[in-house]
C-alpha cells in the first residue's frame, strides 16, 4: 500500500528536516582584541582574559599605590583613556567602567567600536557579577565562574563565629570614612568587625569629625594611605589627637590596592583585617 504525503504533510517533513540548521543562532566570537580603560576592569581583565587577547590596560595599572596587579600590568602596553590612542589599536572591545571618561566612551561609540561598561561594587555580590560580566564579556564564561567558587571559598575560610566584635573606625583623608553600604565597610564587617562610621550614620560614607573620632574611641584604627606631599587633606592623618588614638587602640594601615577595586584581591584586606581583630582580641583578654 503506498501513503501519499500531503502538501501540508510535506512541508512540516521539510521544516523537521531543516529546524536545527534553520533556526540555530551561532555562537558569537569571543573579542580577539580587548582594550581596558579603567583600574578595576584592568584587574579583572588580566584575570580572566585569554593569552594573546587583551592588548592594553590604563597606566594606572602600573600604579603599586592603587593597583593590586601592578606587576602583572608591567607586561601590557598602556593607554590613558583617549579615544584616538584606543581607537588606533583597532580593538573589537572596550572595557570602561561606568564613570569612565564620558567623552571618550561616546566617541569610541560613535566609531561603532563596542565599549562594555562596569558599575563599582559596593558589596560582595556586586564583586560576583562583575566577574560574571567580564567572563561573558571575554568568552571565558567558565573561567569566570570557577574564579566565584575559589573567592566563595576563600572568603568562607576567613569567616569565623567570634564571640565578641571589636569597633573599628576606618580614617582616611580630610576624615573620609566608609560605612556598612560600601564596599570597604563589607571588607571591615567580613574580617569581624564593627564599624563606627554606621553608628555615626554614616551608612555609605562621608567625613567623620575628629571629634567624632576620638568620643567613639574604637578598639582598631584603619588609617588610609598617604601618598606624601599630595595633598593637605592628609594632614589629619597626623592630627596629634589621631596620633594618641593610634597609640592607645589598635592600629593598622589600609592597603589602597586591596581595598580600591572589587576583585578577589579584596579578601587580601579582609585577612590582613582579620589578624589586626585578633590581636586586639589577644590584648583585651590578656589586659586585667
Amino acid at each position: 500500500m503506498v501513503r501519499r504525503l500531503t502538501l501540508a504533510g510535506c512541508i512540516a517533513l521539510g521544516l523537521g528536516l531543516l529546524a536545527p540548521a534553520a533556526w540555530a543562532v551561532p555562537a558569537a566570537e569571543p573579542p580577539r582584541r580587548v582594550v581596558s580603560m579603567n583600574l578595576c576592569t584592568d584587574q579583572l581583565a588580566m584575570m580572566l582574559a585569554a593569552p594573546g587577547q587583551l592588548i592594553s590596560v590604563s597606566y594606572l595599572a602600573r600604579d603599586a599605590r592603587s593597583s593590586a596587579m601592578a606587576d602583572e600590568a608591567a607586561l601590557y602596553p598602556v593607554n590613558h583613556g583617549l579615544a584616538e590612542e584606543i581607537a588606533a589599536l583597532r580593538p573589537d572591545l572596550v572595557l570602561a567602567g561606568s564613570y569612565t571618561t564620558p567623552a571618550t566612551v561616546a566617541m569610541l561609540r560613535r566609531l561603532q567600536i563596542p565599549v562594555e561598561q562596569f558599575a563599582p561594587e559596593d558589596d560582595f555580590e556586586a564583586i560576583r557579577a562583575n566577574i560574571r560580566k567580564m567572563g561573558a564579556a571575554l568568552g571565558r564564561a567558565p573561567e569566570a565562574e570557577a574564579m566565584i567558587a575559589v573567592f566563595d571559598r576563600d572568603l568562607a575560610a576567613l569567616q569565623d563565629s567570634a564571640p565578641t566584635r571589636p569597633r573599628a573606625a576606618l580614617y582616611g583623608a580630610n576624615g573620609y570614612t566608609s560605612g556598612d553600604q560600601s564596599l570597604a565597610g563589607q571588607i571591615i564587617a567580613a574580617a569581624g568587625l564593627d564599624n563606627i562610621a554606621t553608628e555615626a550614620g554614616l551608612s555609605q560614607g562621608g567625613i567623620l569629625s575628629l571629634e567624632q573620632l576620638v568620643r567613639a574611641n574604637p578598639d582598631l584604627l584603619i588609617r588610609g594611605q598617604g601618598f606624601g606631599g599630595g595633598s593637605r587633606a592628609e594632614d589629619i592623618l597626623d592630627h596629634p589627637a589621631v596620633q594618641d588614638l593610634a597609640a592607645r587602640a589598635g592600629v593598622t594601615a589600609m592597603a589602597d590596592p586591596d581595598w580600591v577595586c572589587g576583585t578577589p584581591h579584596v579578601l587580601a584586606a579582609i585577612a590582613k583585617l582579620r589578624a589586626a581583630r585578633l590581636a586586639v582580641q589577644k590584648e583585651q583578654k590578656e589586659s586585667p
